[in-house]
């Protein structure tokens, strides 16, 4: 480091040439922030949710539009892959035999869109088109909200009152019942079954968020187990938490029996456990998955149920009772088993000053403790829209430094490893004056060998050829074809050569296929 000549020339006590120091350190940090290379793999995705309402009144050409845009401003921006919800409330954003239509879509349950369309299904479009990925995301168990005052005639809890519970204004799907979890898996089924998703995505809402005063009205149902359990009957947490626990499994197995491919995901509360409830827990004071909500997020990754986690750790740094800082560096330590993505709240990111450099917001500082984290591998930001109105300038901040670069998905080689074949006949043609790049699908005979995407890197003339850097890719595309850029972008008479391989389901990349190419 080249320390300033007054530096030299001057005398300084010690606490001032600190603070000197410190703020030519905040300097490096900016500017490792903005020259160091992202990640080549890397899970960058965001909610887009409709219980807001932000739908709501939306003719279908509206919310269209109101989509698209959000999709091409993530898209430009870095983002690839949306987590889109699809059934707030026993309900559905697509066509079902088994729900009925949303009312967060047409502003009555059981109401079919009209003109006619199906969301989950053109969303699937959209975002392949654009080289994302589509979860599908459902809550399991809530089956009314409190803003719900009407539910259609084939609602399971008009069908079935009996497998429900109230609580605080919410109607629950009762994770006691077998049926219940029946359900909630016939539902899933049907989605992975009938529409091509790439993952399945549920998030924090298991037993209820507890309300002071207000008990859960499961007794009757826990003295039925432990009046005919055999054995010493479990305590009422235990037997709650294992009700979930069998949930969890059986709908990690279900999707899994559908299409092995489909990612299965949880997005839990940000604190699992505290430190005075268990030693393991976490230096913090709230809310907890494992004590207040049933939900034993760490032995289901464990245990490989789920194909990912996305706590929700939506507080800022230096939080008094959640610090972001101590939940981040606690869910990398104790989440190895499965990738770590973090769920990020956009607003409080900005709100809130750097501690350690009060001229800007948190931000870099979050990201910084991203890329120093070995087992974070994404992030889901809370929520869309935020984005895209670049609240802050996080949006901007996205785009220029932290998802600058194209990114693949994180490998998943539990779900598989296999990577497809190498791409054939590669070349360069002219086509009404421009030059585009045709390739052949490699041979595939099952969806671990079958490619479904395609990597575009470009090399310089002299540049080493090095398909780990994320700098060199100009294209992901699902199409067997890439139009070269016009001299405007690129040198013209320069020679480059193009790299092309191909990505299966999972993403998984194979050798590459290599043509030089002068461009005119």
């Amino acid at each position: 480091m080249i320390y300033p000549t007054f530096m030299v020339r001057n005398k300084f006590k010690p606490l001032a040439i600190a603070a000197i120091i410190l703020c030519l350190l905040s300097c490096s940090l900016v500017i490792t922030a903005q020259t160091a290379v992202p990640n080549k793999r890397e899970f960058r995705g965001a909610w887009i949710q409709c219980v807001n309402g932000q739908f709501q009144g939306l003719s279908t050409s509206e919310m269209q539009q109101n989509l698209l845009h959000q999709l091409n401003v993530l898209q430009a921006e870095g983002a690839n892959a949306i987590i889109f919800q699809v059934r707030p409330e026993c309900d559905a954003l697509y066509q079902s035999a088994i729900e009925p239509w949303s009312k967060f879509l047409t502003g009555r349950q059981g109401q079919a869109p009209s003109p006619y369309w199906d969301p989950l299904q053109w969303m699937i479009n959209e975002c392949h088109k654009r080289g994302m990925e589509l979860h599908a995301w459902i809550n399991p168990y809530r089956a009314k909200t409190k803003t719900t005052t009407q539910l259609a005639a084939n609602h399971i809890a008009v069908q079935h009152p009996e497998y429900t519970f109230q609580y605080d204004g919410l109607l629950i799907l009762n994770p006691a019942y077998k049926e219940c979890r029946d359900h909630i898996c016939t539902v899933a089924a049907d989605i992975v079954q009938r529409y091509d998703v790439d993952g399945l995505h549920i998030d924090d809402y298991f037993y209820p968020y507890p309300v002071a005063g207000k008990p859960l009205p499961d007794t009757q149902q826990y003295q039925y187990y432990a009046t005919h359990c055999q054995g010493t009957p479990m305590t009422i947490g235990d037997w709650r938490r294992e009700n979930v626990n069998t949930f969890i499994r059986q709908l990690a197995a279900t999707i899994k029996q559908v299409k092995p491919w489909v990612k299965f995901g949880v997005s839990p509360f940000g604190i699992y456990r505290n430190k005075q409830s268990a030693p393991n827990g976490s230096n913090t004071r709230g809310t907890q998955n494992y004590d207040d909500l049933y939900a034993d997020c760490l032995k289901w990754a464990d245990e490989g149920w789920t194909d990912y986690l996305v706590p929700q750790i939506y507080w800022q740094i230096g939080h008094k009772s959640a610090d972001y800082d101590t939940l981040i560096r606690w869910w990398n330590d104790y989440t190895s088993n499965r990738p770590l993505f973090i769920g990020e709240d956009i607003e409080r990111t900005v709100q809130y000053k750097d501690l350690a450099n009060p001229s800007q917001d948190q931000m870099q500082a979050k990201f910084n403790l991203h890329s120093q984290l070995p087992n974070v591998k994404g992030t889901v930001l809370w929520y869309s829209r935020v984005a895209v109105d670049n609240l802050g300038n996080y949006g901007s901040r996205l785009q220029q430094i932290y998802w600058r670069t194209p990114a693949l998905q994180p490998l998943m080689p539990f779900i598989d490893k296999k990577k497809p074949g190498k791409v054939k006949k590669l070349k360069c043609l002219e086509i009404d004056g421009d030059q585009v790049l045709f390739w052949t699908a490699p041979k595939g005979d099952n969806w671990k060998e079958q490619a479904v995407k395609y990597v575009v890197y470009r090399f310089d003339k002299g540049d080493k050829i090095d398909t780990d850097n994320p700098e060199k890719i100009v294209c992901i595309t699902p199409n067997t074809f890439y139009k070269l850029p016009k001299q405007a972008t690129v040198e013209k008479k320069q020679k480059y050569t193009y790299i092309v391989t191909a990505l299966n389901r999972l993403q998984n990349e194979s050798s590459g296929a290599k043509v030089k190419v002068k461009v005119k």
